[in-house]
């Protein structure tokens, strides 16, 4: 069942009326209603008729956020590009439209009503922040869109106009903190970028904390794109925590590590669990800085499977030898495979026809096996903690049994009642 999203958006929606309503009326034209609040009622102006499919994508290509962003694009072309080879959607050639989001959670939401109201795209791939997810969230509701949002997030939210196809807390935050305390971790120090997901992420470290008695000696924010570490790095030495639990993002996470290193923090000596360090951030930070730190995901390059192995050689092959693959990467591009197999379930691009074939689906990615709840349009996804090694890649430490249902509110754990994102 969905919860409305609604009521979390309202600050961001007012802030952002004006621009999104002007924006509105220029596209009424070729897409919903000026004036109807129903979902259900938008009309779409996506066209199937002829031999092309229009599909966008939203991106952050400049801007402090683009170092980990603009490679998901590239991920999302090799997708796209695979589909059309493969003969297509539904005998269909798909035509992506992209957008640059430029780090900003505002023009997200402008490029996503262009690409849904002007563009008449069938769907969106993309989003990385969660404030970008929560600005777009109205257009896409208001309109009767879909977004296929592939990062990892903090959970406490589902729409039947997003598909969320990264990890939810249940299936990243919280096997983290259970790996840290199988390690005999009492102790944590909480740092982050200073926005939705890092916060909520460390208010659910918290009342776990408080669940598992592990004490919290110290928690600070930095502004995204801050590059001054000193006094937060001079904290955490104090304080003297068995371990770091990192939600910093983008190119602040360059300056966070260095700082970190040159502090004489060591992994061995105070090992950092950190939630946004993929193989691209890994090549940006430098692994000489980086190796022994540890890495929750639910895919590393160096995952041995025939999907992945295929998956790899394909990216480089299509990107450059010296690529790297990653999780956000990897996430995007099932994306675009899972909402395939739903349209081709449901033999129809309609939205509506969409959401009611999607419960099921799976599709076997590079990660392994994902299938969408229908419930709250979440994925199965298995869990994995890696290390950063001297080569730069990262390798599998421990992994969940198997494939985890997707619990974004935290019905399961009782001790997170009453937290909110």
């Amino acid at each position: 069942m969905f919860r409305s999203s609604r009521r979390s958006t309202t600050r961001l929606r007012r802030c952002s009326a004006a621009l999104l309503a002007a924006t509105a009326l220029l596209a009424a034209g070729c897409g919903s209603r000026a004036g109807d609040d129903d979902a259900a009622a938008a009309q779409s102006c996506v066209d199937t008729s002829g031999e092309t499919v229009k599909i966008g994508a939203i991106n952050s290509l400049s801007g402090g956020l683009a170092v980990s962003e603009s490679v998901i694009r590239d991920a999302i072309v090799m997708a796209v590009e695979q589909v059309n080879a493969s003969g297509g959607v539904l005998g269909k050639q798909l035509e992506l439209i992209g957008e640059d989001g430029a780090s900003e959670p505002t023009l997200f939401a402008e490029k996503a009503q262009k690409l849904v109201q002007s563009d008449c795209v069938a769907a969106v791939f993309g989003g990385y922040t969660s404030a970008s997810r929560k600005a777009m969230l109205p257009v896409f509701e208001d309109s009767n869109a879909l977004l296929y949002y592939g990062q990892q997030y903090e959970g406490l939210e589902s729409s039947p106009n997003i598909f969320y196809t990264g990890a939810t807390t249940n299936q990243q935050i919280i096997p983290s903190l259970d790996y840290l305390k199988e390690q005999g971790v009492t102790s944590l120090y909480l740092v982050g970028s200073d926005y939705v997901f890092p916060r909520t992420s460390n208010a659910i470290v918290k009342a776990y904390a408080q669940a598992n008695g592990i004490e919290i000696k110290g928690e600070d924010y930095t502004p995204l794109g801050s590059t001054d570490f000193s006094t937060i790095v001079n904290k955490i030495r104090a304080a003297d925590a068995d371990a770091v639990f990192n939600v910093v993002v983008g190119d602040s996470l360059v300056a966070f590590f260095r700082e970190y290193r040159a502090a004489g923090l060591t992994a061995e000596a105070m090992p950092v669990m950190s939630m946004c360090v993929g193989e691209e951030e890994v090549k940006s930070i430098g692994a000489d800085t980086l190796t022994g730190q540890l890495s929750s995901w639910n895919y590393y390059q160096t995952l041995e499977s025939a999907e992945n192995t295929k998956f790899v050689a394909d990216f480089k092959a299509r990107f450059g030898p010296d690529r790297v693959t990653s999780d956000p990467m990897e996430s995007a591009y099932a994306a675009v495979m899972l909402w395939k197999a739903t349209v081709e379930k449901a033999n129809s691009f309609a939205v509506s026809d969409i959401q009611n074939a999607a419960g099921g689906v799976t599709v076997t990615a590079p990660e392994g096996e994902m299938t969408i709840d229908g419930e709250n349009h979440h994925v199965t996804k298995t869990a994995r903690i890696g290390r950063v090694d001297a080569d730069g890649l990262i390798y599998q430490v421990w992994q969940s049994p198997g494939p985890i249902e997707p619990d974004p509110y935290l019905k399961g754990y009782p001790w997170a009642e009453g937290i909110t994102g």
